[in-house]
């Protein structure tokens, strides 16, 4: 069934619901392999440069995040591996997801209502349209 699972994640808490999501999908077959995608967005690593003194310190931060989500997998028993981007979060998703073609992503929702959707977009639902394998929207 699943056997190639995508879990985009950003230390929120919409992606630790995600990330339960996940791990109920995961656990339907053997062998299955989750991949911890966590997006690092331009805009926001400038801002993190000024803020920690080595890029070991903000790797380190950034794998702080991710920490209840690997936690949380240990715990059930699901293999996984965490792999770290550059770029804007919604088109790298995207990029990533089609090319090392995925049997499902996972992603969790913002929550945004329709009109802050319509003038910002969101990125689960950029994801959900341009992504060719199924789109698991977590709220």
């Amino acid at each position: 069934m699943y056997r190639k699972i995508l879990l985009a994640v950003d230390g929120s808490d919409h992606s630790e619901r995600a990330a339960t999501e996940a791990a109920k999908v995961a656990k339907i077959s053997q062998d299955t392999v989750v991949t911890l995608l966590y997006v690092i967005d331009y805009s926001k690593s400038r801002s993190d440069v000024m803020h920690v003194q080595s890029n070991e310190e903000m790797h380190l931060e950034r794998r702080k995040l991710l920490a209840d989500v690997e936690k949380l997998l240990n715990r059930e028993g699901i293999e996984y591996e965490v792999k770290f981007l550059h770029g804007e979060p919604g088109p790298t998703i995207v990029e990533h997801a089609n090319r090392e073609k995925y049997d499902i992503v996972v992603i969790g929702s913002r929550g945004l209502n329709t009109l802050q959707e319509m003038v910002l977009g969101s990125v689960s639902h950029k994801v959900a349209k341009r992504v060719h394998a199924p789109v698991l929207i977590v709220k």
